[in-house]
């Protein structure tokens, strides 16, 4: 095992970041009392406002780090990841862009065409362009290799055929970036052979999207079939058979950010407000430990964020967070109702109440969004070598 199995470097915030950092502070405080939006939580996963959005774009706060040639705004790591942060912890409704912002642009910039990136990127850059995930398939659980999608060729193009499901947003997305089976097999041996990914128009013939209601009520995930769906040749993304290592770096964006465990941060600030400033004992442990944890584990985040600034590919890292993460949200929640009970109410008009309602019915799924944290900690053991 490597004495530098994890690199979480230092991170500390230059005037410039602090700058920004109070910037959108501001915009966010001005939005909410103006009724732009209601905090929710999870607000990365289920808050869709696409008012919100093309807001964001306008304020060059999408698309940050791409080039201004594409309509991005040349900004670093850190600058975005400060962006990110403030937006999360005040349950902002960013879900429609998400997915585009945080990884659909950045593997269109990297795998993508000239006219894919000059097409497509401006747009997401402006908040006025989604995307959808097309990874998951009906019956594959987390065994992303044995997707059963194909893609055949045929004449100017490829025939899609197969079934996506927990496509979040896809009923609203204008793309989705698909990982199909152009050729290889199943096998144990061939699997990771011949996947390739694709830029697909939703709009398209041949396409059904389903809604899934979940236990909370919401509508946000979908089931996206494909009937001899014709995308063209100038629609597959990158190379050929190249899809498995397009993806898994595509994996690593996807868990590379804050949200991993900012989902319920908004449930915490309204605890903290609604015990006040004279908690009891049991009170004060709660808040302090989960600050304290919160805390450590935002220094991880940051480290995450400048080895992406450095041109790294922080993937172990990214894992790492994302499984400590997603388990201290849940934790979270429960110490927060051992101390402070609430009849957790998604209609109510207490914030409190109707945040840790969403928090309650919303967070348990983070544990398998982006990979199951079992898959994750596969991951983590294979870089200390235990596997």
């Amino acid at each position: 095992m490597s004495s530098n199995a994890f690199r979480f470097p230092d991170v500390e915030f230059t005037p410039e970041l602090k700058a920004l950092q109070q910037e959108v502070r501001d915009f966010l405080a001005a939005e909410k009392a103006s009724g732009g939006f209601v905090p929710v939580a999870d607000g990365w996963g289920f808050g869709v406002d696409l008012e919100f959005s093309r807001k964001l774009g306008q304020k060059g706060w999408l698309g940050m780090t791409w080039p201004k040639q594409y309509g991005g705004h040349e900004r670093s790591s850190m600058e975005r990841y400060v962006v990110t942060e403030e937006l999360l912890a005040a349950g902002a409704p960013v879900s429609a862009h998400w997915v585009a912002d945080r990884q659909s642009g950045p593997m269109i910039l990297k795998n993508g065409t000239e006219e894919q990136k000059k097409t497509i990127l401006p747009r997401i850059a402006a908040g006025e362009c989604h995307f959808a995930i097309g990874m998951s398939e009906p019956g594959s659980g987390s065994d992303l290799a044995s997707l059963r999608t194909t893609a055949t060729k045929v004449d100017g193009g490829y025939k899609i055929n197969g079934t996506k499901i927990w496509s979040s947003g896809a009923h609203f997305c204008h793309y989705m970036i698909a990982t199909v089976r152009t050729g290889g097999t199943r096998d144990e041996k061939n699997r990771h052979e011949g996947l390739s990914q694709f830029l697909i128009d939703l709009s398209i013939p041949g396409i059904e999207i389903r809604g899934i209601k979940n236990m909370a009520g919401d509508e946000h995930f979908n089931e996206t079939h494909f009937t001899d769906a014709f995308v063209p040749d100038d629609c597959l993304l990158g190379e050929e058979g190249d899809g498995w290592h397009q993806v898994t770096s595509e994996l690593g964006l996807e868990r590379s950010g804050p949200e991993r465990f900012l989902s319920s941060a908004i449930v915490l600030t309204e605890a903290a407000r609604k015990i006040g400033n004279e908690p009891d004992d049991r009170e004060a442990l709660m808040l302090g430990q989960s600050v304290a944890r919160l805390k450590s584990l935002r220094r991880m985040s940051l480290g995450v964020s400048g080895l992406l600034q450095e041109g790294g590919s922080p993937t172990v890292e990214a894992a790492l967070v994302k499984d400590i993460g997603t388990r201290y949200e849940s934790t979270l929640l429960n110490d927060i109702r051992q101390v402070r009970p609430t009849e957790p109410l998604g209609q109510s008009t207490d914030d409190f109440a109707r945040t840790m309602a969403e928090g309650l019915l919303r967070v348990p799924s983070s544990t398998i969004r982006g990979g199951t944290n079992e898959v994750l900690r596969g991951i983590v053991a294979r870089q200390l070598g235990l596997r």
